[in-house]
């Protein structure tokens, strides 16, 4: 059997798949298959562009499973190929300390001005106005002590995140589709952010990207929170509303954003957003370093020998989800 692996992440498969029946090839992710190896039968995937995924739907007809190393595979799952014969399973769980350790650093440098600071550095000027005591005004996000966060998108990764806020002194609450109390953790329903959003200092959104969640984050919604609340959005660019994000962060509305994805990446140069006051932007880079890749890719093999349904099944892949 026959495993393709993409060359846009280091992955030592040939030394971790040893013992198993299956010869592990790599793939640049943004040329076309080399001929001879259009036969392969599993596919692991990370950073394909579009005309690579196409050109695997067209010529890879003994596909029978797909690997993608993202935690939403949503590039897979919308590239054509036949679902009902070929299973995709998700990296769902590789991403929870990246994505979380880089929402923290976007909460931290919203709080803590550290982009003011690099911005006056580049200036050669001294930051005068951050040499103060930050945790005085009431007015301000200056500080994770007692401040309340709220995770829009209370899953995996929001649970890995949430310990280190509450280290830090904060108040962490959640929205997901089920209310009920999660390791401790309030966890209420879209319906209660009329509520929830007047109270926070920060919505962190680690959202899917879906139709369902396209623009969530809309001029209402922004209209809710207070002067001095912060966006974090470490989830899909399309759950946020960018043109009403801009307006509030141009009328005051809020006191800022920082965003690791965007509707159009890379982000367009035209793009408002760049000139956006107190928009932080992170080149969606949260999530690019998968943790684990290897070994959830030999556990999936390993069930896949043994006949079993795999880990991270995408649900409607797949000959009644297994191979």
């Amino acid at each position: 059997m026959k495993l393709l692996y993409p060359t846009s992440i280091k992955l030592n498969l040939e030394e971790k798949l040893k013992g198993l029946d299956v010869t592990p090839i790599a793939y640049d992710p943004a040329k076309p298959f080399p001929d001879e190896h259009v036969d392969a039968d599993f596919l692991v995937t990370w950073a394909n562009t579009k005309d690579n995924l196409r050109d695997a739907v067209a010529r890879m007809n003994n596909l029978r499973w797909i690997q993608s190393l993202a935690a939403g595979p949503n590039d897979v799952l919308s590239a054509g190929f036949d679902q009902s014969r070929i299973t995709v399973t998700s990296g769902s769980g590789l991403h929870n300390l990246p994505v979380a350790e880089h929402a923290l650093g976007l909460l931290l440098t919203a709080c803590r001005r550290f982009h003011e600071m690099r911005d006056c550095q580049v200036q050669r000027k001294w930051a005068k106005h951050l040499c103060g005591d930050p945790t005085i005004p009431a007015n301000m996000f200056s500080t994770l002590r007692n401040a309340e966060i709220l995770i829009w998108g209370y899953g995996n990764i929001a649970k890995t995140l949430t310990p280190y806020l509450k280290a830090l002194g904060a108040n962490v609450r959640g929205i997901a589709r089920e209310q009920g109390t999660r390791d401790g953790v309030e966890v209420f329903t879209v319906d209660q952010l009329p509520t929830l959003l007047p109270t926070i200092d920060a919505l962190v959104m680690i959202l899917p990207g879906s139709e369902t969640t396209r623009h969530a984050l809309n001029a209402e919604r922004l209209s809710y929170m207070r002067e001095h609340s912060w966006v974090v959005n470490v989830g899909r660019g399309t759950s946020v509303d960018e043109e009403a994000l801009y307006e509030a962060l141009t009328k005051g509305q809020i006191g800022g954003a920082a965003l690791d994805v965007f509707e159009t990446e890379p982000l367009p140069e035209s793009s408002k957003l760049w000139s956006a006051p107190n928009l932080v932007v992170s080149p969606h880079a949260a999530g690019n370093r998968p943790l684990g890749s290897e070994d959830l890719i030999r556990e999936n093999l390993e069930l896949l020998i043994g006949g079993k349904a795999l880990k991270n099944v995408m649900p409607g892949t797949g000959p009644q989800n297994k191979l």
